[in-house]
Protein backbone atom coordinates (compact mmCIF):
# COMPACT_ATOMS: atom_id res chain seq x y z
CA UNK A 1 0.00 0.00 0.00
CA UNK A 2 1.24 3.38 -1.29
CA UNK A 3 0.18 6.05 1.75
CA UNK A 4 0.21 9.06 2.14
CA UNK A 5 -0.78 10.24 -1.08
CA UNK A 6 -0.41 14.24 -0.67
CA UNK A 7 0.47 15.66 -4.05
CA UNK A 8 0.53 19.39 -3.94
CA UNK A 9 0.60 19.66 -7.66
CA UNK A 10 -0.95 23.33 -8.89
CA UNK A 11 -0.42 23.63 -12.27
CA UNK A 12 1.97 22.82 -15.73
CA UNK A 13 4.78 25.32 -16.68
CA UNK A 14 6.11 25.62 -20.41
CA UNK A 15 9.76 25.48 -20.27
CA UNK A 16 10.14 27.71 -22.63
CA UNK A 17 7.45 30.54 -22.60
CA UNK A 18 6.33 30.19 -19.82
CA UNK A 19 2.63 29.61 -19.68
CA UNK A 20 1.12 28.47 -17.26
CA UNK A 21 -1.69 25.76 -17.92
CA UNK A 22 -4.05 23.30 -15.81
CA UNK A 23 -2.80 20.19 -14.52
CA UNK A 24 -6.52 18.60 -14.81
CA UNK A 25 -6.85 17.84 -18.01
CA UNK A 26 -4.93 15.59 -20.40
CA UNK A 27 -2.15 17.63 -22.27
CA UNK A 28 1.08 17.06 -24.53
CA UNK A 29 2.95 20.49 -25.52
CA UNK A 30 2.37 23.82 -24.73
CA UNK A 31 0.79 25.77 -27.48
CA UNK A 32 4.56 27.29 -28.20
CA UNK A 33 5.23 23.87 -29.32
CA UNK A 34 7.78 23.90 -25.30
CA UNK A 35 7.38 20.52 -23.02
CA UNK A 36 5.38 21.26 -20.07
CA UNK A 37 6.71 21.05 -16.15
CA UNK A 38 4.83 19.95 -13.30
CA UNK A 39 5.01 22.46 -10.50
CA UNK A 40 4.00 21.81 -6.71
CA UNK A 41 3.58 23.74 -3.15
CA UNK A 42 7.05 23.42 -2.21
CA UNK A 43 6.02 24.86 1.07
CA UNK A 44 3.50 22.75 1.74
CA UNK A 45 5.58 19.77 0.59
CA UNK A 46 8.03 20.63 2.61
CA UNK A 47 5.29 20.23 5.90
CA UNK A 48 5.36 16.96 5.58
CA UNK A 49 8.05 15.39 3.27
CA UNK A 50 10.90 14.87 5.69
CA UNK A 51 13.30 12.45 6.38
CA UNK A 52 11.66 11.75 9.60
CA UNK A 53 8.65 11.35 7.63
CA UNK A 54 10.64 9.21 4.79
CA UNK A 55 11.71 6.41 7.22
CA UNK A 56 8.33 4.77 7.32
CA UNK A 57 7.18 5.18 4.31
CA UNK A 58 6.83 2.59 1.12
CA UNK A 59 10.47 1.82 -0.44
CA UNK A 60 9.50 2.73 -4.00
CA UNK A 61 9.25 6.05 -6.01
CA UNK A 62 6.21 7.02 -4.68
CA UNK A 63 7.60 7.58 -1.31
CA UNK A 64 7.84 11.50 -2.14
CA UNK A 65 4.29 11.57 -3.53
CA UNK A 66 3.95 15.25 -2.60
CA UNK A 67 6.51 15.91 -5.46
CA UNK A 68 4.47 13.68 -7.39
CA UNK A 69 1.37 14.28 -9.83
CA UNK A 70 -0.58 11.09 -9.23
CA UNK A 71 -3.21 10.16 -6.25
CA UNK A 72 -3.83 6.90 -7.48
CA UNK A 73 -0.21 5.35 -9.07
CA UNK A 74 0.04 2.59 -10.90
CA UNK A 75 3.23 1.06 -9.56
CA UNK A 76 5.06 -2.19 -9.77
CA UNK A 77 7.24 -1.05 -7.61
CA UNK A 78 9.97 0.97 -9.24
CA UNK A 79 12.26 3.24 -7.83
CA UNK A 80 15.12 3.13 -4.60
CA UNK A 81 17.22 1.38 -6.92
CA UNK A 82 20.63 0.32 -5.22
CA UNK A 83 24.01 2.88 -5.04
CA UNK A 84 26.60 0.54 -5.39
CA UNK A 85 30.11 1.45 -4.13
CA UNK A 86 32.52 0.17 -6.92
CA UNK A 87 35.48 0.35 -5.22
CA UNK A 88 38.18 -2.41 -7.64
CA UNK A 89 36.87 -0.13 -10.87
CA UNK A 90 37.30 2.87 -8.86
CA UNK A 91 40.80 2.13 -7.80
CA UNK A 92 41.69 0.81 -11.77
CA UNK A 93 39.87 4.57 -13.10
CA UNK A 94 41.74 6.73 -10.26
CA UNK A 95 38.57 7.45 -8.57
CA UNK A 96 38.16 6.76 -4.70
CA UNK A 97 34.17 7.43 -4.60
CA UNK A 98 33.00 5.35 -7.64
CA UNK A 99 29.29 4.31 -7.19
CA UNK A 100 26.65 3.06 -9.28
CA UNK A 101 22.86 3.90 -9.32
CA UNK A 102 21.82 0.51 -11.29
CA UNK A 103 18.77 1.40 -12.62
CA UNK A 104 18.28 -1.91 -14.17
CA UNK A 105 17.03 -3.77 -11.51
CA UNK A 106 13.84 -1.77 -12.22
CA UNK A 107 10.52 -3.32 -13.27
CA UNK A 108 10.78 -4.57 -16.80
CA UNK A 109 15.24 -3.97 -16.44
CA UNK A 110 15.30 -0.29 -16.56
CA UNK A 111 14.90 3.42 -15.73
CA UNK A 112 11.77 4.10 -17.80
CA UNK A 113 9.74 2.24 -15.19
CA UNK A 114 10.17 5.38 -13.07
CA UNK A 115 9.00 7.52 -15.92
CA UNK A 116 6.06 5.64 -17.39
CA UNK A 117 4.91 5.00 -13.70
CA UNK A 118 4.05 8.63 -13.26
CA UNK A 119 3.11 9.09 -17.09
CA UNK A 120 0.62 6.44 -16.47
CA UNK A 121 -0.72 7.41 -13.49
CA UNK A 122 -1.80 10.31 -14.32
CA UNK A 123 -3.10 9.39 -18.06
CA UNK A 124 -5.55 6.84 -16.34
CA UNK A 125 -6.30 9.54 -13.75
CA UNK A 126 -7.36 12.10 -16.62
CA UNK A 127 -9.38 9.63 -18.71
CA UNK A 128 -7.00 8.81 -21.43
CA UNK A 129 -8.65 5.71 -23.50
CA UNK A 130 -5.41 4.50 -25.23
CA UNK A 131 -1.42 5.21 -24.98
CA UNK A 132 1.26 5.20 -27.82
CA UNK A 133 5.09 6.03 -27.88
CA UNK A 134 7.42 5.86 -30.00
CA UNK A 135 10.68 3.82 -28.66
CA UNK A 136 14.26 2.54 -29.14
CA UNK A 137 13.46 -0.31 -26.77
CA UNK A 138 13.06 0.17 -23.19
CA UNK A 139 10.39 2.71 -23.22
CA UNK A 140 8.30 0.49 -24.81
CA UNK A 141 8.47 -1.98 -22.69
CA UNK A 142 7.80 0.14 -19.70
CA UNK A 143 4.98 1.77 -21.38
CA UNK A 144 3.39 -1.90 -22.60
CA UNK A 145 3.51 -3.10 -18.60
CA UNK A 146 1.99 0.14 -16.93
CA UNK A 147 -0.75 -0.05 -19.45
CA UNK A 148 -1.44 -3.70 -18.93
CA UNK A 149 -1.34 -2.77 -15.37
CA UNK A 150 -3.45 0.17 -16.04
CA UNK A 151 -5.94 -2.28 -17.88
CA UNK A 152 -5.34 0.59 -20.84
CA UNK A 153 -4.55 -0.28 -24.59
CA UNK A 154 -1.17 0.48 -26.16
CA UNK A 155 0.74 1.15 -29.47
CA UNK A 156 4.37 0.74 -29.56
CA UNK A 157 5.98 1.99 -32.89
CA UNK A 158 9.56 0.96 -32.77
CA UNK A 159 12.65 0.47 -35.17
CA UNK A 160 12.65 -2.50 -36.91
CA UNK A 161 15.86 -3.39 -35.61
CA UNK A 162 15.47 -2.83 -32.15
CA UNK A 163 16.68 -5.88 -29.40
CA UNK A 164 14.57 -8.59 -29.48
CA UNK A 165 13.77 -8.21 -26.03
CA UNK A 166 12.41 -5.00 -25.88
CA UNK A 167 9.77 -6.27 -28.89
CA UNK A 168 8.93 -9.80 -26.91
CA UNK A 169 8.58 -8.17 -23.76
CA UNK A 170 5.81 -5.66 -25.44
CA UNK A 171 3.75 -8.44 -27.25
CA UNK A 172 3.87 -10.37 -23.88
CA UNK A 173 2.51 -7.22 -22.37
CA UNK A 174 -0.36 -6.81 -24.84
CA UNK A 175 0.63 -4.14 -26.83
CA UNK A 176 -0.13 -3.34 -30.54
CA UNK A 177 3.76 -3.64 -31.50
CA UNK A 178 4.19 -2.24 -34.79
CA UNK A 179 7.72 -1.63 -36.23
CA UNK A 180 9.43 0.43 -39.19
CA UNK A 181 12.38 0.79 -40.63
CA UNK A 182 14.06 3.59 -39.63
CA UNK A 183 15.12 5.57 -36.21
CA UNK A 184 13.32 6.69 -33.41
CA UNK A 185 12.31 9.78 -34.86
CA UNK A 186 10.93 8.23 -37.59
CA UNK A 187 8.89 6.24 -35.10
CA UNK A 188 7.82 9.29 -33.48
CA UNK A 189 6.52 10.84 -37.13
CA UNK A 190 4.47 8.14 -37.11
CA UNK A 191 2.47 8.65 -33.75
CA UNK A 192 2.29 12.38 -34.65
CA UNK A 193 0.93 11.30 -38.15
CA UNK A 194 -1.55 8.77 -36.56
CA UNK A 195 -2.54 9.67 -33.05
CA UNK A 196 -5.77 11.51 -33.56
CA UNK A 197 -7.41 9.01 -35.93
CA UNK A 198 -6.80 6.40 -33.60
CA UNK A 199 -7.78 7.90 -30.69
CA UNK A 200 -4.38 7.65 -28.59
CA UNK A 201 -3.02 9.82 -26.27
CA UNK A 202 0.92 10.43 -26.66
CA UNK A 203 3.18 9.63 -23.84
CA UNK A 204 6.71 9.81 -26.11
CA UNK A 205 9.63 11.92 -24.54
CA UNK A 206 8.72 15.61 -22.79
CA UNK A 207 5.68 15.35 -25.10
CA UNK A 208 3.88 14.56 -21.90
CA UNK A 209 3.96 16.67 -18.57
CA UNK A 210 5.08 13.62 -16.50
CA UNK A 211 7.86 10.90 -17.57
CA UNK A 212 10.23 13.80 -16.20
CA UNK A 213 8.36 13.71 -12.88
CA UNK A 214 9.47 9.56 -12.61
CA UNK A 215 12.57 10.23 -13.57
CA UNK A 216 13.39 13.36 -11.26
CA UNK A 217 13.19 10.85 -8.08
CA UNK A 218 16.43 9.33 -8.91
CA UNK A 219 18.10 12.65 -7.36
CA UNK A 220 15.75 12.01 -4.21
CA UNK A 221 17.11 8.80 -4.29
CA UNK A 222 20.72 10.04 -3.97
CA UNK A 223 20.48 12.40 -1.58
CA UNK A 224 18.34 9.93 0.85
CA UNK A 225 20.99 7.08 0.23
CA UNK A 226 24.36 8.91 0.48
CA UNK A 227 23.35 10.67 4.11
CA UNK A 228 21.34 13.85 2.69
CA UNK A 229 23.86 14.49 0.28
CA UNK A 230 24.67 15.01 -3.17
CA UNK A 231 27.56 13.41 -5.08
CA UNK A 232 30.21 15.88 -6.44
CA UNK A 233 29.15 14.80 -10.20
CA UNK A 234 27.11 12.45 -11.88
CA UNK A 235 27.74 10.51 -15.15
CA UNK A 236 24.39 9.64 -17.35
CA UNK A 237 24.16 8.66 -20.63
CA UNK A 238 21.81 10.29 -22.84
CA UNK A 239 19.52 10.00 -25.08
CA UNK A 240 16.51 12.19 -24.76
CA UNK A 241 18.11 13.26 -21.79
CA UNK A 242 14.88 13.38 -19.30
CA UNK A 243 16.46 11.36 -16.35
CA UNK A 244 18.97 14.45 -16.29
CA UNK A 245 16.45 17.22 -16.68
CA UNK A 246 14.53 15.32 -13.77
CA UNK A 247 17.34 15.45 -11.45
CA UNK A 248 18.02 19.03 -12.51
CA UNK A 249 14.50 19.72 -11.76
CA UNK A 250 14.64 17.65 -8.36
CA UNK A 251 17.77 20.04 -7.15
CA UNK A 252 15.54 23.13 -7.59
CA UNK A 253 12.51 21.16 -5.93
CA UNK A 254 15.16 20.15 -3.15
CA UNK A 255 16.20 23.43 -2.56
CA UNK A 256 13.34 25.18 -2.14
CA UNK A 257 12.16 22.72 0.38
CA UNK A 258 15.43 23.59 2.39
CA UNK A 259 17.30 20.00 1.85
CA UNK A 260 20.61 21.55 0.03
CA UNK A 261 21.75 24.79 -0.51
CA UNK A 262 22.83 25.96 -3.75
CA UNK A 263 25.44 23.22 -4.10
CA UNK A 264 25.04 20.81 -7.54
CA UNK A 265 26.96 17.83 -8.68
CA UNK A 266 28.56 18.43 -11.54
CA UNK A 267 26.13 16.83 -14.59
CA UNK A 268 28.09 14.88 -17.25
CA UNK A 269 26.21 13.95 -20.23
CA UNK A 270 28.02 11.00 -22.44
CA UNK A 271 26.17 10.16 -25.52
CA UNK A 272 27.23 7.37 -28.61
CA UNK A 273 30.39 8.54 -30.80
CA UNK A 274 27.61 7.87 -33.51
CA UNK A 275 25.12 9.37 -32.28
CA UNK A 276 26.57 12.40 -30.28
CA UNK A 277 24.04 15.43 -31.00
CA UNK A 278 24.13 17.35 -27.33
CA UNK A 279 28.26 16.79 -27.18
CA UNK A 280 28.47 18.26 -30.68
CA UNK A 281 26.59 21.47 -28.94
CA UNK A 282 27.87 21.83 -25.82
CA UNK A 283 31.34 21.86 -27.84
CA UNK A 284 30.28 24.80 -30.16
CA UNK A 285 28.59 26.65 -27.11
CA UNK A 286 25.22 26.03 -28.89
CA UNK A 287 21.54 26.42 -26.52
CA UNK A 288 20.55 23.69 -29.20
CA UNK A 289 21.51 20.34 -31.09
CA UNK A 290 21.69 19.83 -34.50
CA UNK A 291 19.67 16.75 -36.19
CA UNK A 292 22.19 14.15 -36.11
CA UNK A 293 22.44 12.58 -39.76
CA UNK A 294 22.86 8.58 -39.60
CA UNK A 295 22.74 8.33 -36.10
CA UNK A 296 24.03 4.53 -35.40
CA UNK A 297 25.11 2.96 -32.13
CA UNK A 298 24.69 -0.48 -30.31
CA UNK A 299 23.46 1.61 -27.62
CA UNK A 300 19.78 1.77 -28.89
CA UNK A 301 18.83 4.10 -26.19
CA UNK A 302 21.47 6.62 -27.11
CA UNK A 303 20.61 6.11 -30.83
CA UNK A 304 18.63 9.48 -30.25
CA UNK A 305 18.89 11.86 -33.12
CA UNK A 306 17.32 15.09 -31.79
CA UNK A 307 16.07 15.41 -28.50
CA UNK A 308 13.14 17.36 -27.83
CA UNK A 309 14.46 18.90 -24.36
CA UNK A 310 17.81 19.38 -26.20
CA UNK A 311 18.08 23.35 -24.80
CA UNK A 312 17.40 21.70 -20.93
CA UNK A 313 19.67 19.13 -21.03
CA UNK A 314 22.30 22.08 -22.57
CA UNK A 315 21.29 24.36 -19.85
CA UNK A 316 21.64 21.64 -16.93
CA UNK A 317 24.78 21.00 -17.95
CA UNK A 318 26.45 24.62 -18.12
CA UNK A 319 24.67 25.34 -14.84
CA UNK A 320 26.13 23.19 -12.67
CA UNK A 321 29.46 23.37 -14.42
CA UNK A 322 29.52 19.85 -16.29
CA UNK A 323 31.05 18.60 -19.80
CA UNK A 324 29.50 16.13 -22.54
CA UNK A 325 31.82 13.55 -24.19
CA UNK A 326 31.51 10.68 -25.67
CA UNK A 327 32.01 6.96 -26.27
CA UNK A 328 32.56 4.53 -29.04
CA UNK A 329 30.51 1.37 -29.04
CA UNK A 330 33.83 -0.54 -28.68
CA UNK A 331 34.81 1.32 -25.69
CA UNK A 332 31.39 1.31 -23.90
CA UNK A 333 31.25 -2.80 -24.31
CA UNK A 334 34.73 -3.48 -23.16
CA UNK A 335 34.23 -1.15 -20.39
CA UNK A 336 30.62 -3.03 -19.50
CA UNK A 337 32.86 -6.37 -19.43
CA UNK A 338 35.21 -4.59 -17.34
CA UNK A 339 32.45 -3.25 -14.84
CA UNK A 340 30.50 -6.39 -15.04
CA UNK A 341 33.99 -8.92 -13.64
CA UNK A 342 35.16 -6.02 -11.35
CA UNK A 343 31.66 -4.94 -9.58
CA UNK A 344 29.18 -7.91 -10.87
CA UNK A 345 27.04 -5.01 -12.40
CA UNK A 346 25.63 -6.61 -15.86
CA UNK A 347 25.19 -3.42 -17.58
CA UNK A 348 23.78 -2.20 -20.71
CA UNK A 349 25.99 -0.13 -23.24
CA UNK A 350 24.40 2.89 -22.28
CA UNK A 351 25.37 2.26 -18.86
CA UNK A 352 29.09 1.11 -19.69
CA UNK A 353 29.52 4.30 -21.40
CA UNK A 354 29.37 6.20 -18.10
CA UNK A 355 32.94 4.11 -17.24
CA UNK A 356 34.15 5.57 -20.05
CA UNK A 357 33.91 8.91 -19.38
CA UNK A 358 34.74 8.34 -15.79
CA UNK A 359 38.01 6.75 -17.14
CA UNK A 360 38.70 9.95 -19.79
CA UNK A 361 37.54 12.67 -17.03
CA UNK A 362 39.76 11.24 -14.58
CA UNK A 363 42.89 10.58 -16.48
CA UNK A 364 42.59 14.35 -17.82
CA UNK A 365 42.24 15.65 -14.23
CA UNK A 366 38.37 17.11 -14.47
CA UNK A 367 37.54 14.45 -11.58
CA UNK A 368 39.68 14.06 -8.87
CA UNK A 369 40.74 11.57 -7.07
CA UNK A 370 38.84 12.26 -3.72
CA UNK A 371 35.63 13.21 -5.12
CA UNK A 372 32.54 11.23 -5.01
CA UNK A 373 30.85 10.02 -8.49
CA UNK A 374 27.76 8.64 -9.33
CA UNK A 375 27.86 6.42 -12.19
CA UNK A 376 23.83 5.57 -13.93
CA UNK A 377 23.20 2.30 -15.58
CA UNK A 378 20.38 3.48 -16.94
CA UNK A 379 19.37 -0.81 -17.89
CA UNK A 380 19.71 -4.28 -17.74
CA UNK A 381 22.61 -5.99 -19.66
CA UNK A 382 20.45 -8.99 -20.32
CA UNK A 383 17.88 -7.22 -22.57
CA UNK A 384 20.97 -6.82 -24.70
CA UNK A 385 21.79 -10.45 -25.80
CA UNK A 386 22.43 -9.39 -29.40
CA UNK A 387 25.21 -6.95 -28.99
CA UNK A 388 26.80 -8.51 -26.00
CA UNK A 389 26.81 -11.55 -28.09
CA UNK A 390 28.96 -9.93 -30.57
CA UNK A 391 31.19 -7.91 -28.38
CA UNK A 392 31.84 -10.35 -26.12
CA UNK A 393 32.72 -12.71 -29.69
CA UNK A 394 35.53 -10.81 -30.27
CA UNK A 395 37.53 -11.42 -26.66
Amino acid sequence: MIAPLNTTITHLECSKCGKSHAHEELLNLCDCGGPLLARYDLNAAALTLTPEALRGRVATMWRYAEVLPSRDPVSLGEGMTPLIAAPRLGEKLGIEGLFVKDEGLNPTGSFKARGMSAAVSRAKELGAKALAAPTAGNAGGALAAYAAQAGIPCVIVMPADTPAANVMECEAFGADVRKLKGLISDCGKYVGEHKEKEGWFEVSTLKEPYRIEGKKTMAYELWEQMGGKLPDVIIYPTGGGVGLIGMCKAFEEMEAMGWIGRERPRMVVVQASGCAPIVDAFERGAESAEFWKNAATVASGLRVPKALGDFLILAGVRATGGTALAASDREMLAAGKELASLEGIFAAPEGAATVVAARKLAASGWINREERVVLFNTGCGYKYAEAWQRALGDW
